[in-house]
């Protein structure tokens, strides 16, 4: 599915003629200009699954922030802001082949990072909680209590179901289950699989982070199959070898100049996997 179909930033002539007519006034930095234009990226034309491959400090990421301003997407986490970014965003064009839907978003590693800290959070507060209920289990169980009025009505439930129970069973009915059933990386899966719904336009910024490479390849499949099975287009901003080897996905190397299409086969960092792996060839083989 396609709901963007292009969107080009400023070239070096439009930023240049800008920031020469502010340049009255001091500021130590421009950003996002001069960014995207020192490898004279100015153009994407999206297919369902479009990556922004490149090493750091390329502007994948601003590249994605710019696009999701732009179209008005939806965000959880705060990023970085400048005085210039709104006139930035005003320079660049959007050509859209359908609406985008109500509910697209843009999703960042700290949104996930975030997501992982609230677990802990809550799950701290979980354990504190059961050492408390431990004790009033065991109160409850011996507990002569006696009802006298309406009013102690709950804590004569909490008796009776103290007696009725086993330990691990009241403490699990009196608190609800645990939430730390996943590692950091199937908390991080899940709240991709989670996040992602049908016929959406999603902007993923390196999603790989705090995935093994088994789960980076099962999230590079649910991409595949939502972006074919269920509506959604992708631009995925990313360095994973098992992200770049998706089927279709088309790819701009920012690590180039210009930024041009690359196959995922040609990118340095697949190509520095491939030649490590087939110089420690042998080491595989003596298994």
């Amino acid at each position: 599915m396609l709901y963007l179909e292009s969107f080009t930033f400023p070239d070096a002539e439009i930023e240049t003629g800008y920031i020469m007519h502010i340049l009255r006034r001091c500021y130590g930095s421009f950003y996002p200009f001069k960014i995207l234009s020192r490898r004279r990226f100015e153009r994407i034309d999206f297919e369902p699954v479009t990556i922004l491959y490149g090493g750091n400090g390329t502007g994948k990421s601003t590249a994605l922030h710019v696009i999701a301003e732009k179209a008005g997407l939806e965000r959880e986490a705060p990023y970085n802001r400048t005085a210039f970014f709104e006139d930035y965003v005003a320079m660049c064009t959007m050509a859209l082949r359908k609406p985008i839907p109500e509910g697209s978003c843009i999703v960042t590693s700290d949104d996930v990072f975030d997501r992982m800290i609230n677990l802990r959070e809550l799950n701290d507060g979980i354990e504190h909680r059961r050492e408390a209920i431990f004790e009033e289990y065991l109160d409850n169980k011996t507990s002569k209590f006696q009802l006298r009025s309406m009013d102690d009505y709950e804590q004569l439930r909490k008796v009776v179901l103290a007696r009725k129970r086993t330990q691990s069973r009241y403490v699990r009915e009196t608190l609800g289950m645990d939430v730390r059933t996943f590692s950091n990386g199937e908390s991080a899966f899940r709240y991709f699989t989670q996040k992602i719904t049908e016929d959406r336009l999603y902007l993923l910024d390196e999603p790989e982070n705090s995935l093994s490479p088994e789960r980076q390849m099962e999230l590079c499949q649910y991409i595949a199959d939502s972006a074919r099975f269920m509506g959604c287009q992708f631009v995925i901003s990313t360095h994973s070898p098992f992200l770049l080897s998706m089927r279709g996905a088309k790819i701009y190397d920012l690590d180039s100049d210009p930024v041009d299409v690359r196959r995922w086969t040609e990118l340095s960092n697949v190509r520095a996997y491939y030649e490590f792996f087939k110089q420690h060839q042998h080491a595989f083989e003596e298994e």
